[in-house]
């Protein structure tokens, strides 16, 4: 029943991802159909054993841009964590971000956590729905907090964000600094071929050594990406997409997913992906398990820079 179903799902994939004029249907909510193929698609068990019982604190709220794959991640995490890799709370109340909160939790999911142009920062977009508190107490506030996570990992802990989740706060110079980049735009929505950077990365075994071909938002970044503080794994092939996109991304590989050490901590970076199809593979459900177990410090792997 498994593999029809997942031949199901890639067939509809391309099937509307190919050609010019191909009509992408909208995204579904996720059914119990489709929770129960995610759950017959993930590992049932870790690729490493936790070294003690993990806990993973997992934030889903957009205050801007709502991607609809939302609720669908929050299925793959919950499945995820079924294989005894880790156990999920689920909050997206901004005092979670408190560190006599944070010390409780090994980890930060942050699935998509896009944020209001206007200020590209979660805690300040939160913040504005508490009416007792003045423009000023919202902002200090809101450093406080931003101060918090990022000290949670250099002391630490990790980090995993997915997809729009690199905005989270994205005007900011050390949440750039920490995940390795910051979101500037990205080209239509359309069919990418993603490389493996090194092949032989213990973080890429999920792909065999095989290219990874999903429709997604080609991603562009900008502030501490340019130092490369990190170690791509993703990358896009340039010459699988639209040539407009091409022109809008030249100047250099297009690195879409990496980790890299903050202090004593991880971070995980994953852009893939902005469509619940991409779930629909057994190798990327692999490949978040691994980068959420690198980010608990679970998975050892090479995390040295490239940079410059």
């Amino acid at each position: 029943m498994k593999i029809p179903l997942l031949l199901l799902a890639s067939a509809t994939l391309h099937s509307y991802a190919l050609g010019p004029n191909a009509q992408i249907p909208p995204i579904q909510p996720p059914n119990d159909a489709w929770r129960a193929m995610v759950a017959g698609l993930a590992p049932a068990k870790p690729r490493v054993d936790p070294k003690s019982p993990r806990k993973v604190l997992m934030a889903s709220l957009a205050t801007g841009f709502c991607h609809e794959v939302i609720p669908h991640v929050k299925v793959v995490i919950d499945t995820l964590a079924k294989s005894g890799a880790f156990e999920v709370t689920h909050s997206d109340d901004p005092a979670m971000f408190a560190p006599d909160k944070l010390a409780q939790f090994d980890a930060v999911i942050l699935n998509n956590t896009c944020t209001k142009p206007a200020n590209r920062n979660w805690f300040i977009d939160v913040l504005e729905m508490d009416k007792s508190l003045s423009e000023t107490q919202r902002k200090e506030k809101a450093a406080t907090l931003e101060a918090s996570l990022i000290d949670f990992v250099a002391k630490g802990k990790g980090v995993v964000a997915i997809h729009g989740a690199i905005v989270f706060l994205n005007e900011s110079k050390e949440f750039s600094n920490m995940m390795g980049g910051s979101f500037a735009m990205h080209p239509k929505l359309e069919e990418l071929t993603l490389n493996l950077v090194e092949p032989d990365h213990a973080l890429l075994k999920a792909f065999q050594g095989k290219p990874f071909t999903h429709l997604d938002e080609p991603y562009l970044f900008n502030k501490a990406y340019e130092d490369h503080n990190f170690r791509p794994l993703l990358e896009i092939d340039m010459k699988s997409i639209d040539p407009k996109a091409q022109q809008a991304m030249k100047g250099g590989r297009r690195y879409v997913s990496w980790i890299k050490s903050h202090g004593k901590g991880r971070v995980f970076y994953c852009s893939p992906s902005h469509r619940p199809e991409t779930y629909e593979q057994q190798s990327m459900l692999q490949y978040y398990l691994d980068g959420i177990q690198y980010a608990l410090g679970d998975l050892k792997c090479d995390d040295s820079p490239i940079g410059k």
